[in-house]
């Protein structure tokens, strides 16, 4: 039997450090699971100038994505701020390089949830949550939310919703994650993990 522990991707794009708070405590939840442990990712920054590059490694945060963690994942959490409602660009143009992966289907049957941060309240969370779905689906991969048996989903205003989880981090990304976000932030990466788990031991 197979005791290595299964490797969870935590895939964000963050500007101003709020959506990489949310997927260290996505993070969390994850390693609170036993035989799962979380593999932080970001994507690089995307410019409208064409001679404009980034560094091979990022100044802080987590490394870059490379296709190689989509194979060796047993699920993934995907997290971005939102741009007028969708995905910010930077992360879009990672997935739209993902054609062989879609072809050979190496997220098909694996799970996934969605986080996002945005700056203003209610300003295109759900829409963004349901844009990173998008791609997801087209990977086959299992999309899961937070169910509303979590009593946080009820009471907090800004951060939440069953489509995944969310934070509220004004302008400047200065507000600080609510106890409910927190809550709710981890109990999905828990969730994850824990699918993960499952559907990993079925298939052994």
């Amino acid at each position: 039997m197979n005791t290595s522990p299964l490797t969870i991707l935590v895939l964000y794009y963050s500007r101003h450090g709020a959506t990489r708070r949310l997927a260290e405590l996505v993070a969390q939840g994850i390693s609170s699971v036993e035989g799962c442990e979380a593999r932080l990712r970001t994507v690089p920054a995307v410019s409208t100038v064409a001679e404009a590059t980034e560094p091979d490694i990022p100044a802080n945060g987590a490394p870059y994505v490379e296709l190689g963690d989509l194979e060796e994942c047993a699920g993934l959490a995907l997290g971005s701020p939102t741009r007028f409602g969708n995905m910010a660009s930077a992360m879009k143009y990672f997935w739209d390089g993902t054609s062989a992966q879609w072809l050979s289907g190496t997220l098909a049957g694996k799970p996934a949830c969605v986080f996002t941060s945005t700056g203003s309240l209610h300003g295109g969370q759900e829409a963004t949550l349901l844009s990173m779905m998008l791609p997801l689906m087209h990977h086959g991969m299992l999309l899961l939310g937070l169910p509303y048996t979590h009593p946080e989903l009820m009471t907090t205003a800004s951060g939440g919703s069953p489509y995944g989880a969310t934070h509220w981090a004004g302008a400047n990304g200065s507000l600080q994650i609510s106890d409910e976000s927190k809550t709710l932030t981890i109990a999905l990466g828990r969730r994850l993990a824990e699918t993960a788990r499952k559907l990993h031991s079925h298939h052994e």
